[in-house]
């Protein structure tokens, strides 16, 4: 069927669909000449992932297009459809922290992780090679600049005020501010200069007035930012934002290096090794186009290797994106493929190791079950304390490796010790989301116990019409896995301890018992801190509200300083508060 269908493929542009025995969609990719793409993966020499992902195919589906860039843009959308298993492997989860100047009458500075991409981008900085980076950078700019540090206008003034970190903009209205303002930015868009000055001016300020432990505090503040700019000597003295991709490869694997240029300085990097599955052009430009779908923004210029189509990908990304031959630019460019190599040559045998252990051990827990491709599995666990507090979670493994951005949480809706009734409710609720929403089903489900949680989760299923497989996790008195339980037959199944599927078992019951667990003491920990409040006068629920979504546990309030309450609520009842703390 495959060969007949490879005969009549155009020699045009397109998006090719690969589908298991299943009809499942297992992988997506675009081609400028569909024919010779789609034939290379049946008639030429095919390695790692690639084979294995040719030995899973039973036939392919393919659309053609007006143009590559139309391809391109068609193999997002199809991949955001279908998920497929192998497009997966070439994603990078990875999201930096940047800095927002807020867009307020007054702004504020604040760290964000999560970005909108279709937000002005003049409001945000970054990318910072992490969050310690830009929050420390954050709290020093807030030191040093009277900046409005509360989330909404208090009433009155705190006590940032009184010591001269804020200008009262909630007692002191239409301040103009434009000046401080104009030196932030600077800052943000890397002017070292500025900030070193003014930490300057504030030891000296502080060693006058014999504040020392302030100026002692501001002088470690100097020498960090001093090492901070020491490492972005490596600069392009243009002032502009760029980032940077060059690659190495071998041996069926790509290592991906990106360098972060901003202001013409190298504030950061990443690096990402990623199997081969079609062609190292597409690897890289579906890599590149990825990075800065949701995640990053694009700056106003992206060098990338000569393989990659710059045309295509600048349209795309609706910025500038171009080669280099020469000069300062081409010495960064060579600087980052040998990040690459080195970091691949470093890194590659501990990645053979983790696919022996985790792809393999997958796929022989595939044969024991009867599953001919074990790809994703999800697993449950349920928790309460006394009846009390009933939760439930789920965790995803793919090809034998931790999915968290699948993690589930559940609040049972019922209080009681009733592990079966917990178990249908958190099965069908899933379930149920899975046939509403079309999302992707599991291979394999497994449960948190033995014959009780495999029958409650098997009548779930068969109420709504699904077929998976179930099984359960049987545990000794030590709570230790001593056998697997098939959930067709209910028979144990053996595993010898010293087996990688029984490593891999363990692996998921361990992260499942701990993600179930962290939930249920972050919910009881926000019912003891509610109940808490209660006793503190002058907290109505709207404040109590605001409270527990700042600190979210009586463990974080406990630490948190009396200047961090009064940000939440007013001076009085914040010291009320915190005197009431200190007693407990």
């Amino acid at each position: 069927m495959i060969k007949e269908k490879l005969k009549l493929l155009p020699k045009k542009s397109g998006c090719y669909l690969m589908k298991n025995s299943e009809g499942v969609v297992i992988y997506v990719g675009k081609a400028k000449n569909l024919f010779n793409r789609v034939k290379s993966y049946f008639t030429g020499r095919v390695t790692g992932k690639t084979k294995k992902l040719v030995s899973e195919i039973v036939d392919f589906e393919y659309i053609v297009t007006g143009s590559e860039l139309e391809a391109f843009i068609l193999e997002i959308n199809l991949i955001k459809k279908y998920d497929p298993k192998y497009n997966i492997l070439l994603k990078d989860d990875k999201s930096y922290p940047y800095i927002e100047l807020t867009n307020e009458k007054y702004p504020r500075l604040i760290v964000k992780r999560e970005i909108n991409i279709n937000k002005k981008k003049s409001d945000l900085y970054g990318p910072y090679p992490n969050v310690y980076a830009a929050r420390r950078l954050v709290n020093l700019i807030n030191r040093l600049y009277p900046l409005k540090k509360c989330d909404k206008m208090p009433k009155k003034e705190c006590l940032y005020y009184h010591i001269e970190e804020c200008l009262g903009y909630c007692i002191h209205k239409d301040l103009d501010i434009t000046e401080m303002l104009n030196e932030i930015k600077q800052i943000l868009n890397g002017n070292d200069e500025i900030l070193i000055n003014k930490l300057y001016d504030k030891i000296n300020k502080h060693s006058e007035n014999m504040n020392y432990e302030q100026a002692l505090e501001l002088k470690k503040e100097l020498d960090y930012i001093k090492v901070v700019f020491e490492k972005q000597k490596v600069e392009l003295n243009d002032g502009i934002n760029r980032d940077i991709f060059n690659h190495y490869t071998d041996k069926g694997y790509i290592s991906i290096e990106s360098f972060f240029l901003r202001n013409g300085k190298l504030v950061g990097g990443n690096n990402k090794i990623l199997p081969i599955i079609s062609d190292e052009k597409e690897t890289l430009e579906y890599y590149i186009v990825d990075f800065y779908s949701k995640k990053n923004i694009a700056p106003k210029e992206v060098i990338v290797p000569d393989v990659v189509n710059t045309e295509m990908l600048g349209k795309i990304l609706e910025t500038k994106v171009i080669n280099v031959q020469k000069g300062t630019k081409k010495r960064i460019f060579d600087m980052a493929y040998e990040n690459a190599k080195i970091n691949f040559e470093t890194s590659i045998e501990l990645i053979y190791r983790n696919e022996e252990r985790n792809y393999d051990a997958n796929t022989n827990l595939g044969k024991i079950l009867g599953i001919k491709n074990l790809h994703v599995i999800e697993a449950f666990d349920n928790s309460n304390l006394f009846g009390t507090f009933t939760v439930s979670a789920m965790v995803t493994f793919i090809d034998g490796i931790p999915s968290k951005k699948d993690y589930r949480k559940f609040k049972i809706s019922f209080e009681g010790n009733d592990d079966v009734g917990s178990m249908k409710e958190v099965i069908y609720r899933r379930y149920f989301k899975v046939l509403m929403n079309n999302l992707r089903k599991p291979d394999l489900i497994l449960v948190d116990g033995a014959i009780n949680q495999i029958n409650a989760t098997k009548s779930v299923l068969y109420d709504l019409n699904l077929k998976i497989k179930v099984c359960g996790l049987k545990k000794d008195k030590h709570h230790k896995i001593c056998a697997l339980v098939d959930g067709d037959t209910l028979k144990e199944i053996n595993i010898e301890k010293n087996d990688n599927v029984f490593f891999l078992l363990t692996r998921i019951s361990d992260e499942v018992h701990r993600f179930t667990i962290n939930y249920h003491r972050a919910i009881r920990s926000k019912s003891n801190l509610n109940s808490l409040l209660d006793e503190v006068e002058g907290l109505g629920s709207v404040r109590k509200k605001e409270l527990m979504k700042e600190f979210g546990s009586l463990k974080k309030l406990k630490e948190a300083s009396l200047e961090d309450i009064e940000k939440i609520v007013p001076k009085k009842v914040a010291l009320t508060l915190y005197n009431f703390l200190k007693s407990k």
